[in-house]
């Protein structure tokens, strides 16, 4: 029985490996034993940012809250304390957008807080 050297199963498998390693720098997008770990190591740091991407618009809309909070006299974690007092749920999402896109909405909101 003849052995098996490189097949269409096994054509297949490479060139998806290589259609993922398009547009990477010299060999990693040519060789497949080089593009595999390429490809590995970019589908690990995909999977970790994913979750780090959460932490860092989290941190980033706290920020913009913090600035724009304390331009009109509080503090950040006076301004969250005072939102939960004031029975008021909001998102830090939508609260940043508000403190960026829309500051006169933003300032009536911690006009209320202050209260």
């Amino acid at each position: 029985m003849p052995r098996a050297k490189g097949g269409f199963k096994t054509r297949r498998r490479r060139k998806k490996v290589l259609e993922r390693a398009k547009g990477y720098y010299s060999a990693k997008s040519r060789l497949y034993r080089v593009a595999t770990e390429a490809v590995d190591k970019a589908l690990q740091y995909a999977y970790r940012d994913r979750k780090a991407k959460k932490q860092e618009f989290r941190a980033l809309w706290i920020i913009r809250i913090n600035a724009a909070v304390r331009a009109l006299g509080l503090t950040y974690s006076q301004f969250i304390s005072g939102l939960k007092k004031a029975n008021i749920t909001l998102n830090r999402k939508a609260l940043a957008d508000m403190a960026y896109n829309d500051p006169s909405a933003f300032s009536q909101l911690v006009e209320k807080v202050k209260n």
